[in-house]
């Protein structure tokens, strides 16, 4: 595909990345002419320098032959100009736009080919903020994803001494649980992914990523480690977009708090939240932290713009006695530095975050949800199947006849609203939503080719 990414900054930067590795034709476009220049000195891509929301500069950067204009500039009113222009002007097929600011998402009908043509609105405040309130409501995991709408979820949890099935083969798992089924698409040992069968054991420490019925996520966790208790006392460091959609959400059934240091923020912040205990001070306060009682804190989350800061005060929070530390990370290599240093439990990448749901957008094939893992990595992805045994390589095939790729495994089929976990001689229907865990994504363009029907499809 020809893709035009305007914004070379995180999100931008990862996604040129991403899409560049998977032989697509990526043109970057960003004011920043370092940016830029650091940009194709690593990647086989290419580079304009200018303004996105200029017709000029779009031109230039042929957007008038481009399949797809992605607009993650740090404007929203550039990102959506951008897309009106690529529509008015270029014809371009899709376009999609991030959008941070809610004064502008409550409008729905706003984002439409008679107003602002729009085709995909990508929220990275809102993504994270569900994010993070998944990994709240499963004390204990490491990420948790939804696929098939919520029916499906892909857990990783940490295996720990006193798990059931530490120690023991994947096999017996039916022996702990003759009523659930689950499968186990990965497990990563020491930061090595290892391809699981039924007679890999379960050591301590193995991160290990299973795929359920969202009904029984709790009790697969239960056997790879000691239930933890459900959090009640939530501290939230910073009061941004993402720290009061996060209170806002949380508010009515958990006591949270947030420290915000700027006295205007923080009055708007206790004026529009309706329980939230609103602080006006700084995060790495040692003495505003114990006198908030830190000690009996279950979560502290650390989400201000900056990442230095998130981390220096999700380590102060962790080493006077919060149970469970989460910090907002944008730089890779701080995410790499927080993980082996182990005091900080959860780094949140928003761009890990955001770029899954671009994907989605730009994988060939019926592609439903994409989640990207393992900092880009490692793919799960949600594709449907169409066809049938003569037009697709799936449909009417069992998962034992399909040719999947190296390290791919498919985890569960949604059919018709019923999850089923897939085993061996389990068949793929048309319409079947199909979840898959790669292990490497550089095998995405063979999972894509599987899903893709021949031409006498109809």
């Amino acid at each position: 595909m020809k893709i035009l990414i305007l914004g070379a900054g995180q999100v931008g930067s990862s996604l040129a990345e991403n899409l560049a590795n998977e032989d697509n034709d990526i043109t970057v476009v960003d004011l920043d002419g370092r940016k830029l220049a650091i940009l194709q000195d690593r990647l086989d891509i290419r580079t304009v320098r200018g303004r996105g929301s200029h017709p000029d500069i779009l031109n230039q950067a042929g957007c008038d032959d481009a399949d797809m204009v992605i607009a993650v500039t740090n404007s929203d009113e550039t990102n959506m100009i951008a897309c009106q222009i690529a529509y008015t002007i270029f014809h371009t097929p899709v376009k999609i736009a991030r959008v941070r600011s809610n004064q502008y998402l409550k409008y729905k009908q706003l984002f439409s080919n008679e107003a602002l043509p729009v085709d995909v609105l990508i929220s990275p405040e809102q993504l994270v903020t569900d994010y993070i309130k998944r990994l709240i409501a499963y004390p204990g995991a490491l990420q948790v994803l939804d696929f098939a709408g919520g029916l499906v979820q892909l857990v990783a949890v940490r295996a720990f001494r006193g798990g059931p099935l530490l120690g023991h083969e994947l096999q017996e798992i039916r022996d702990h649980m003759p009523s659930v089924d689950t499968r186990v698409a990965a497990i990563y040992r020491k930061g090595h992914p290892i391809i699981p069968t039924a007679d890999t054991i379960i050591e301590e420490h193995d991160e290990v990523f299973f795929i359920v019925d969202r009904r029984y996520t709790k009790k697969v966790m239960s056997e790879l480690r000691r239930v933890d208790k459900p959090f009640k006392r939530i501290i939230i460091a910073g009061g941004g977009n993402i720290g009061q959609r996060l209170a806002r959400a949380l508010e009515s059934r958990l006591h949270v708090k947030i420290i915000e240091h700027n006295q205007a923020n923080a009055r708007i912040l206790s004026e529009e939240l309706e329980k939230t205990i609103v602080l006006l001070g700084d995060a790495s306060d040692e003495e505003l932290l114990i006198e908030e009682d830190i000690e009996g804190t279950d979560v502290f989350c650390a989400l201000t713009n900056d990442d230095e800061a998130n981390i220096m005060s999700a380590l102060l929070a962790k080493r006077l006695g919060a149970r469970k530390v989460m910090a907002l990370i944008n730089r890779a290599a701080y995410v790499d530095l927080v993980e082996s240093g182990g005091d900080i439990d959860i780094a949140i990448s928003p761009q890990e975050a955001t770029i899954g749901s671009l994907l989605a957008h730009v994988r060939r094939g019926d592609v439903e949800m994409v989640h990207s893992l393992r900092k880009g990595a490692a793919e799960a992805i949600e594709a449907i199947a169409h066809g049938d045994k003569k037009t697709s390589k799936v449909v009417g095939r069992t998962i034992e006849e399909i040719p999947l790729p190296p390290g791919t495994n498919i985890g569960a089929i949604v059919r018709s609203g019923e999850v089923i976990i897939v085993h061996h001689d389990t068949m793929i229907e048309s319409d079947d939503h199909v979840i898959l865990f790669l292990i490497n994504k550089r095998h995405i363009s063979d999972v894509e080719r599987l899903f893709q029907v021949g031409v006498t499809f109809i």
